[in-house]
């Protein structure tokens, strides 16, 4: 945006990053929930624009979902992507790899629990465990800044308009979830949240139709579908006085 404000204008779309919460009610399967989480944030080593880096569980089911998260993530296998046994691979550049592991002490020491993970793996490569951590509170860093990375953060919440007001409070807006058996529950909640796009009982549903694009610091402009097509069009007014 600012090149091009140097030099001629041209108009920016700009899909950018966030801290998109997936927020799981107790009357949804833990064991279907917890795979759907862990997918939605472990897709590729969580360097995902979109990646449901909060997870908000309610109370109910908190310790279940947290125990299942931790089994997940501690059975990945960690190693090269080009070995078809492997399941996470490398971060994408050193720098990356150094900043992933500097928010993961930052959890450390702000008092979030470690479930699993937390460490790099070996002195070769850029290659981070698989991280939960649980008694995440909205004021830490770890749950605040994106983190593009392996990190799992699982955020407890007792209501809906409580959540809805906690999943807002962030700068970014790109996308959300929920998972709920309760569709006036979901109905709410999509109402409510303030992202671009909203997955309802799934995560990550993408189709070259359906239109794509944050709010807030999330970016600007949309891609796919109709309204991504508009991004490329020029609109000309034309008044003739007869």
């Amino acid at each position: 945006m600012e090149e091009a404000a140097k030099s001629n204008l041209k108009r920016v779309s700009l899909e950018l990053g966030g801290k998109s919460p997936l927020v799981i009610f107790d009357d949804y399967d833990v064991d279907e929930a917890a795979k759907i989480a862990h997918d939605s944030v472990f897709v590729n080593m969580g360097q995902n624009c979109c990646a449901a880096s909060r997870t908000f569980v309610q109370e109910n089911i908190y310790d279940a979902f947290v125990k299942k998260a931790a089994e997940l993530a501690s059975n990945k296998k960690v190693g090269d992507q080009f070995d078809a046994n492997t399941q996470i691979w490398p971060l994408v550049s050193e720098e990356q790899y150094n900043r992933v592991l500097s928010y993961i002490e930052s959890g450390k020491k702000e008092g979030a629990k470690l479930e699993a993970g937390g460490s790099k793996v070996g002195d070769t490569g850029y290659y981070v465990y698989p991280t939960v951590f649980s008694n995440v509170t909205d004021n830490m860093k770890i749950a605040r800044e994106e983190i593009f990375g392996p990190v799992q953060q699982i955020i407890k919440f007792k209501t809906l308009d409580e959540v809805i007001n906690r999943a807002n409070d962030t700068k970014y807006g790109l996308a959300a979830g929920i998972l709920t058996k309760n569709m006036d529950t979901a109905m709410k909640y999509m109402d409510n949240i303030n992202a671009g796009s909203v997955w309802i009982n799934s995560y990550l549903v993408y189709s070259a139709q359906i239109t794509f694009g944050g709010f807030n610091q999330s970016g600007l402009g949309r891609e796919l579908g109709e309204d991504g097509l508009k991004e490329y069009l020029e609109i000309k007014t034309v008044s003739i006085r007869q």
